[in-house]
């Protein structure tokens, strides 16, 4: 396969796309381990969630 004069544009190209992708990739993953150990926080704290809540709970 030749890409022709225009292949170190190219693969310079996909190659920081799937770098971008990759590094959002790890901040969400680095994101959502950051929210659960807060809501581990909050509910050891006797922070309750309202979604925890019956429907007898709810005025």
């Amino acid at each position: 396969m030749s890409l022709g004069p225009y292949a170190p544009f190219i693969v310079t190209s996909y190659a920081l796309v799937a770098a971008v992708v990759l590094l959002l990739i790890v901040w969400i993953v680095a994101d959502y381990r950051r929210q659960q150990a807060r809501l581990r926080e909050l509910e050891a704290s006797g922070v309750t969630r309202r979604s925890g809540r019956s429907a007898g709970d709810v005025r």
